[in-house]
């Protein structure tokens, strides 16, 4: 897998849906047990799947890239989801910054 295959829109994706690692590991978790097997924590993984406007095509596809990546590539996938979090984090304090004129 390439870095290249992290489109900008599973990007952001894993900035929404994948704020840890702990969180993937618990999503993949789930989205690779049996429909049956699946926990409470699925349902809202769904929930918030449904609620940023998700087909179900699109959540797919997403987390087999997810998986994908956290099989053959976990340490550029860690490095990814903090690098997201941390440009969220940097975003959220700049909202704070007081700016001088």
């Amino acid at each position: 897998m390439e870095d290249v295959d992290f489109s900008d829109e599973f990007c952001r994706f894993v900035q929404i849906h994948v704020p840890s690692v702990d969180e993937a590991e618990l999503l993949l978790a789930q989205y690779r047990s049996p429909e049956g097997a699946r926990g409470p924590e699925w349902a809202r993984f769904q929930q918030a799947f449904g609620a940023a406007g998700l087909s179900a095509q699109q959540v797919e596809r997403h987390l087999a890239t997810l998986a994908q990546a956290y099989d053959t590539r976990p340490v550029t996938l860690v490095r990814l989801i903090y690098a997201l979090r941390d440009r969220s984090i940097q975003s959220f304090a700049d909202a704070f910054r007081l700016r001088r004129k």
